[in-house]
């Protein structure tokens, strides 16, 4: 049914990792909102992050909260216990209901250091300039080189596919329009079409104020079409109202490439819902 897309929210995060409301927030928010699936996705428990990820009691916290909130909405909301499944992490994604596959951190060949390439623009710069001598776009490279390894992994969704953008604005640190840059996305969204995942149309870095477009970006979401690939629309919601953000706008823009559908994930699995 057109619209279904409205009623389901499967990126989403929690006080338990980097979020800003708690899990019980986040499932009345929703609910309220009329809602019929809220899937969770914490953040995996990645040895190598030290800021935002769920520790390892948070992760059996938050799967004994979630299953408490399935067991109180049965009947009025589908609850999924999810997993935003980090390339580093050592958590198991087969004890989930669906995993949503993400890369965050580039290693530096030199440093061996883990770089988080959204957050900080001190990160990336020192990751440009003391891991690669300097070229941003060698970075770019790594960075889909991971993405190809998560893809690797079939997770249910892929997140986030080009979020190396993030706190590129005004192409600070790299060209996006640069041959390189399109090879090493395309070469992982090749990757990605022949292992059947579905991308998330991602509208976080909008929400938070970081870019002008979602993750991923048109050119890319066209080819992801010709590809024949599928699409979900999420909001990486870190708090309760922003559930949905962007939605409507996602699914515009859609329309606007030649997409005629989107998946919408519920209990059952995926479904498509006509644009």
């Amino acid at each position: 049914m057109a619209g279904e897309y409205k009623l389901s929210s499967v990126h989403v995060h929690s006080k338990l990792c980097d979020g800003k409301n708690t899990l019980d927030e986040l499932a009345v928010t929703a609910w309220k909102a009329g809602l019929k699936t809220l899937g969770f996705s914490g953040h995996s428990h990645t040895p190598c992050d030290i800021e935002y990820c769920m520790t390892r009691s948070r992760t059996a916290l938050y799967r004994a909260q979630v299953a408490k909130l399935k067991e109180r909405y049965a009947g009025k909301m589908d609850i999924l216990c999810g997993l935003e499944w980090d390339l580093n992490s050592d958590d198991d994604p087969a004890a989930y209901d669906y995993t949503i596959g993400s890369a965050h951190y580039v290693r530096g060949p030199k440093t061996g250091r883990y770089y988080e390439i959204d957050f900080r623009p001190a990160d990336l710069a020192a990751c440009i300039q003391d891991d690669f001598d300097g070229d941003g776009l060698a970075v770019v490279e790594a960075y889909f080189r991971n993405v190809e390894q998560v893809v690797a992994h079939k997770p249910t969704i892929l997140g986030h596919f080009d979020l190396i953008k993030k706190i590129n604005g005004g192409n600070k640190f790299f060209d996006e329009d640069a041959p390189r840059y399109h090879a090493a996305a395309g070469a992982a969204l090749e990757a990605a079409a022949a292992a059947g995942v579905v991308m998330e149309v991602n509208t976080s870095g909008v929400y938070r104020g970081y870019r002008k477009d979602f993750f991923p970006g048109e050119a890319l979401l066209r080819r992801w079409r010709e590809l024949g690939g599928e699409v979900v629309i999420t909001a990486d919601a870190h708090e309760a109202k922003s559930l949905t953000f962007g939605y409507e706008e996602a699914a515009a823009q859609l329309k606007d490439l030649g997409y005629d559908h989107v998946q919408v994930l519920g209990k059952d699995g995926f479904a498509p819902c006509e644009l």
